[in-house]
């Protein structure tokens, strides 16, 4: 027996609205009917469209994806992001694998891991604990806690991009949309008519799915808060992610325990490294957004790009917004901020990377083999490499964190860990890529450069008819 049967009929014979159907008349009510029969009158029809798009044929799937694509188009939202849409996007994908709630279990074992490491820090280095509370989090925890600062690395660039494809569409897009022809309704109710409104109303909700998609994507990666190498909280504090934890671990031959207590040692170095040099944050976060603000489109290159898009096309430019016609020029101002950025960054994990190894050798077996296990983790990039390159531009691997490690444990052999921590006094003393091109060197070079910092002091003394100070020692 066949089990065929005509578009819009159900199983019991009784005529039903076909799927893509329903979808029309939901959105556009009364005006659906005819919009449905200009379409076939064109030779469109909803179902074979309904089929190519992968539309589910599940009426409460087609609800959701109705209520999407409202949100995308009918959402004002604020600023050049749409951070409902970005919200949302973050939670959902923080789930996909799964999110159960933390344990009471869970959580001491991370205020007990977190506890053990800062006394072990204690032996290590002379930057005092942060402080601020000790929190283990769910992934979709992790999304909520750390959405703030992605709105302050991601907005400049998409603020230069949805202008600059606003620009280039300009010239081809229809004073009113209302006014194309276009069968009635088939603007989304409270979607913006205005076309340049509309491509920046785009921009925000696509960016926003991009921002979300990264951020749940990482939730379901890091350990902590720090782990990607910039402070992603303001407030003090330390925290894990339980579930990413023993995902983690389960493909280590070290035990569990030991692994959250490496793990631990990272996230309450870092915390410590931000919270008490005072100027770092703003200067790996100024970092990044001075290079998102300096991006620079080839406008003709964008022009040519979307000179074949059709501006009443949603999905045409919603593609165009998601990547593919923009390629953003590197000047020379961006490249030496990226210099720096990769220096600091590879200065930060150098550091961790050394201070944790020192507190962790005399305590945990496997501790080498777990350093050499994140150094590879690291280098290989991953969520954060991608998530960035996506969204800003540039990658957060640290490529030179070895490097930076040796030039860390140079510094203390010389002058012990009160050198080592004391060169975070100031950003002016943090060491260059020379340095860690030959660590051994260094030393050398910091002396030339305080002996020349010492006769530029003489000499201002001398004409200003002031005592010069004597050296100490």
């Amino acid at each position: 027996m066949s089990t065929d049967r005509p578009a819009g009929s159900s199983p019991d014979g009784e005529d039903t609205p076909a799927p893509w159907d329903e979808i029309l008349r939901q959105m556009f009510g009364p005006d659906a009917e005819e919009a449905l029969a200009q379409l076939r009158a064109q030779g469109m029809d909803p179902a074979a469209m309904a089929a190519a798009s992968g539309l589910p044929d599940d009426p409460r799937l087609l609800g959701q994806v109705l209520d999407q694509v409202r949100r995308l188009l009918a959402s004002s939202g604020e600023g050049p992001v749409n951070w409902d849409i970005a919200h949302d996007v973050a939670r959902q994908a923080a789930v996909t694998e799964g999110d159960p709630s933390l344990t009471a279990l869970q959580a001491k074992q991370v205020s007990d891991a977190l506890s053990v490491a800062e006394l072990w820090l204690d032996a290590a280095t002379d930057l005092p604990p942060a402080g601020g509370p000790v929190r283990a989090w769910s992934r979709s925890e992790w999304v909520e806690q750390t959405l703030p600062t992605w709105r302050t690395l991601t907005e400049p660039v998409a603020s230069s991009l949805t202008t600059a494809l606003a620009g280039a569409l300009a010239e081809q897009m229809p004073e009113d949309l209302d006014a194309q022809g276009l069968p009635p309704g088939m603007l989304v109710p409270g979607t913006p008519t205005d076309p340049a409104q509309l491509v920046r109303t785009l921009g925000a909700a696509v960016f926003g799915m991009q921002v979300g998609q990264a951020a749940g994507t990482l939730s379901r990666e890091v350990f902590g808060i720090t782990d990607i190498g910039l402070p992603l909280v303001r407030e003090p504090s330390t925290a894990l992610v339980p579930s990413n934890v023993e995902a983690f671990a389960a493909g280590l031959d070290a035990p569990l325990e030991e692994v959250r207590l490496y793990l631990a040692l990272r996230e309450a170095a870092h915390a410590r490294l931000f919270t008490h040099v005072a100027w770092l944050r703003a200067h790996l976060l100024g970092a990044v957004e001075a290079y998102a603000r300096g991006i620079t489109v080839d406008l003709d290159q964008l022009e040519e790009a979307v000179a074949s898009i059709d501006p009443t096309d949603m999905s045409a430019l919603q593609s165009a917004l998601s990547g593919g016609v923009f390629n953003p020029h590197t000047t020379d101002e961006q490249k030496a901020v990226l210099g720096r950025l990769e220096t600091a960054l590879a200065l930060v994990e150098g550091w961790v990377d050394e201070v944790t190894s020192v507190a962790a050798l005399p305590h945990l077996p496997h501790a080498v083999a777990l350093r050499e296990m994140i150094r590879r983790r690291r280098a290989a990039g991953g969520p954060a490499e991608q998530t960035f390159a996506t969204l800003v531009g540039l990658e957060l691997r640290p490529r030179r964190s070895r490097d930076a490690a040796a030039l860390w444990a140079r510094i203390t052999a010389d002058g012990g860990p009160e050198a080592r921590d004391a060169v975070w006094d100031h950003p002016d003393l943090l060491p260059t890529d020379e340095d860690l091109d030959d660590p051994n060197g260094y030393a050398a070079r910091r002396q030339t450069a305080s002996d020349a910092a010492a006769d530029v002091d003489r000499a201002l003394a001398e004409i200003l008819g002031e005592e010069p100070e004597k050296p100490q020692g």
